[in-house]
């Protein structure tokens, strides 16, 4: 049986279907803080991911009519701000260091330590990470893409995508290392 979506907000979608500023405006309303909050993540520049926020829900009201209902509204946006985002770093010669052909070992999940870190230290932290890095640590974590996924979207192989993690994971322990964010153990 194949899984059927329902967007509680379709009412809202259909009023901007049929050219409905308040639709808009409710729309823009329920989604902007989740939205700038990826873009961010992304981006990495408060100007920039308002920029990526503003052209995202311009696009996405332009494109309407494109969107089919297989998902909600929210992920068909989030799409939309992603790409925008990575768009935007590409403008700013974001480099991805490609790594294929060379050996990477495995990072094993299971054998990390569990170690509760501070929310803000974290963020401020992952704001401190190369744009290669910072992407690929955002999407796999915290928007919960694939590296089959991530290759496609940043146009990179699956094995920099692994690497790139592997990386963001290293550097982000230094990081917190380094400004005492992590209890000794």
């Amino acid at each position: 049986m194949e899984a059927v979506y329902i967007d509680k907000n379709i009412d809202l979608v259909n009023g901007c279907r049929n050219g409905s500023r308040k639709a808009q405006f409710e729309l823009y309303k329920l989604y902007e803080k989740a939205m700038y909050n990826a873009a961010l993540r992304i981006v990495n520049h408060e100007a920039e991911a308002e920029d990526v926020l503003q052209d995202a829900f311009l696009d996405a009201f332009t494109r309407i009519g494109d969107f089919r209902g297989d998902t909600t509204f929210g992920l068909w946006l989030k799409q939309i701000v992603i790409n925008k985002s990575i768009n935007c770093l590409r403008k700013r010669k974001a480099e991805f260091v490609s790594i294929d052909g060379m050996d990477v070992a495995d990072v094993n999940d299971d054998n990390q330590e569990d170690v509760q870190w501070r929310v803000e230290e974290v963020k401020a932290a992952v704001r401190r990470l190369p744009d290669g890095y910072r992407v690929v640590l955002t999407l796999y974590l915290f928007e919960g893409y694939d590296h089959e996924e991530i290759s496609h979207i940043l146009k990179i192989s699956e094995v920099t995508s692994r690497s790139q993690l592997m990386r963001a994971k290293t550097k982000l322990k230094n990081i917190l290392e380094k400004t005492g964010a992590r209890d000794e153990y």
